[in-house]
């Protein structure tokens, strides 16, 4: 019994030794508001010593009105997890220019008291937030729009022009006025891939399946560029519609595993592609332009075990031009955040070798009074 206590007693300080040294800022809020426990990440966020904490509310700490102290509440009567992004708790306390994302969560052993995880963000992922890029597709649109009407007329001329001298040079000049033909057309393909960013017609949305979706994307697959891998399905059959355009989640799905698929070594035997769906309902974002929180409780992931995406490459992933590939062209994933984000929903990829997610958030379809209406703040 005595070794049994020492042991445990060893365990209670290695615990705390860990939790002080975490990076992340937590935060233990008692029933009454007050704060009990902050580990030295939290001090050093907050400005203020422990001791000095625990004389504190909450909400003296935080801005008037801040959403944090409502996601407590909303804890608490709960019972269960909530996570935030993007909360703005920029104060003359806590400087300005301080966005985080909040994950909360109820302290089981202590009635009232709840867990804060506070991670901030960097003034350039505050631009970016929302992980779908929108700056950037805003600016494919311009750009798509200007490379559709000076440059795909002039590739039509050069064409016609290879293809009046085809008929007129030597057999062994032929090869290059097919040459000039091959990639003019070449060119004229990422062009129209780039003009597709300029298209801002909202399209017809209705409540979608989404597992219809994902199964029809995944018979395409199978029956072409992903022959012979292995496809794992972990589907919530109790997931509800989503509010979508659904030949637009045909082609972002289409698009992510073409991607999965070509990360693999088409030599390995291993080669497999997991997709799945979960509904999340403490995950929730503020969009753009907006000041309604938009709950996005359903989640779709697309999993390989291929080689992953280069360190270097990944805060970019969604930027236009960026690939990893020879010959691509560095739009697909630009165009896949592009029509997420239209459908007010959120994209994030993880990557190490042998395990790449992309992960996708959408809201749900709701109808009230035989309306159609997006999920907001459920």
């Amino acid at each position: 019994m005595v070794a049994g206590a020492v042991l445990v007693a060893d365990m209670s300080e290695f615990s705390d030794r860990v939790f002080g040294v975490l990076p992340i800022p937590i935060i233990v809020i008692d029933g009454s508001g007050a704060i009990d426990v902050a580990n030295n990440a939290a001090e050093d966020f907050l400005q203020s010593s422990l001791p000095m904490l625990r004389r504190m509310n909450l909400s003296e700490i935080m801005p008037f009105g801040s959403p944090i102290l409502t996601l407590i509440e909303e804890v608490r009567r709960r019972g269960s997890s909530v996570t935030e992004y993007r909360i703005d708790i920029s104060s003359p306390r806590l400087g300005k220019d301080r966005i985080v994302d909040v994950f909360a969560s109820p302290l089981r052993e202590s009635s009232g008291s709840v867990v804060l995880m506070l991670q901030e963000r960097t003034i350039a992922e505050k631009m970016d937030r929302q992980l779908t890029h929108r700056g950037a597709a805003r600016s494919m649109t311009a750009l798509g729009s200007m490379l559709a009407h000076e440059i795909k007329n002039p590739l039509s001329g050069i064409r016609g022009a290879a293809q009046l001298l085809e008929s007129s040079v030597p057999d062994e000049d032929r090869v290059l006025t097919r040459l000039i033909c091959d990639e003019t057309d070449r060119i004229v393909k990422l062009v129209e891939r780039v003009e597709m960013f300029g298209d801002d017609r909202p399209g017809e949305r209705s409540p979608v399946n989404i597992h219809d979706v994902l199964d029809h994307v995944r018979r395409l697959a199978v029956s072409g560029f992903a022959r012979g891998l292995r496809f794992v399905e972990e589907y919530d059959p109790s997931l509800p519609p989503v509010d979508a355009v659904r030949d637009q989640l045909v082609q972002v799905f289409l698009n992510l595993l073409k991607n999965a698929a070509e990360a693999m070594d088409p030599s390995a035997q291993d080669g497999e592609i997991v997709i799945s769906t979960a509904f999340r309902p403490g995950i929730r974002m503020q969009r753009s332009g907006h000041s309604e929180r938009v709950a996005l409780p359903l989640e779709i992931c697309i999993r390989d075990n291929g080689a992953g995406v280069p360190p270097d490459l990944l805060p970019h992933l969604f930027d236009p031009f960026v690939t990893t590939k020879a010959q691509g062209s560095g739009l697909g994933l630009a165009l896949v955040a592009k029509i997420i984000g239209n459908h007010g929903g959120v994209i994030e990829c993880e990557s190490v070798p042998k395990r790449t997610t992309f992960r996708i958030l959408l809201p749900i379809h709701r109808f009230i009074d035989g309306r159609r209406m997006m999920s907001a703040g459920a």
